[in-house]
């Protein structure tokens, strides 16, 4: 399948998606929006993808929603009948079981910002400017950010974020725990070489089940979170992933995960 707005590549284990707007700064539109969930659909079916990265084309990561979207009175807000997490507008997110990388290589904003936190992990190069410049746009905390943001960066610094709306460097965005810094210069070969490393050597299963796991644990208490994974350990033991983990560090080779 081709896409007008991002490009998307599959490399040893690991899925890239590229977001193509750089004369707009990878500003987000609707096009966009159907694109980048119509290529997560793609990598989920793919068993070759055991990960996905997500960077920009150019200088930013995502400048957020294209302003002259932004101020059409034609855009019509998302709403949902729901309160599942899944049918939120990026809730389908949480359905994706593989690990999702987000390499933030220049500005990310708004939009840009809410999907870099939707992920999994994320890394965020030396100079990078991030914001989440709701109030001074007349807006609020959109697609459950106020929900979202505490449990990544703690309370104070999601008030701080999102009342004031200013914007931050990468490093002070690392400090706050949003994502971890890496130098400018060869940014995209370092977070490949993480990713390609987790598709080669980590069981697809267990980072499926881990991530689970990490989601679940924002509703449950020590005890159901404790128990759970004792009997996903137990389950563990009969797989051939676990098998082959032990096998592979006996023999001192490169695993071969299947998954089962």
């Amino acid at each position: 399948m081709e896409w007008s707005e991002l490009n998307y590549t599959v490399q040893d284990g690991v899925g890239l998606i590229t977001l193509n707007r750089p004369d707009r700064l990878n500003a987000w539109t609707p096009t966009l929006e159907v694109e980048f969930r119509s290529v997560i659909e793609t990598s989920q079916q793919d068993d070759s993808v055991r990960c996905v990265v997500l960077t920009g084309a150019g200088r930013a990561f995502c400048a957020g929603m294209d302003m002259a979207i932004l101020g059409s009175s034609g855009r019509k807000a998302f709403e949902s009948d729901s309160e599942d997490d899944v049918m939120q507008r990026y809730g389908y997110l949480f359905g994706f079981d593989k690990p999702l990388i987000a390499a933030m290589n220049g500005a990310a904003a708004g939009v840009g910002l809410c999907l870099a936190l939707y992920c999994d992990i994320r890394f965020i190069a030396s100079g990078a400017k991030v914001a989440l410049p709701y109030t001074r746009r007349g807006l609020v905390a959109e697609h459950g950010l106020a929900w979202l943001l505490p449990r990544l960066i703690g309370p104070l610094h999601s008030a701080d974020l999102l009342l004031s709306g200013r914007t931050i460097e990468a490093q002070e965005a690392s400090q706050m725990g949003m994502a971890l810094l890496r130098p400018s210069e060869g940014f995209m070969v370092s977070v490949l070489a993480y990713a390609k490393d987790l598709a080669s050597s980590c069981s697809i299963r267990s980072t499926r089940i881990i991530k689970k796991q990490l989601q679940q644990a924002r509703y449950q208490t020590f005890g159901q979170a404790t128990y759970i994974a004792d009997r996903e350990i137990a389950l563990c033991r009969e797989t051939h992933d676990f098998k082959e983990g032990v096998q592979h560090f006996i023999e001192k080779r490169k695993p071969n995960f299947t998954g089962r």
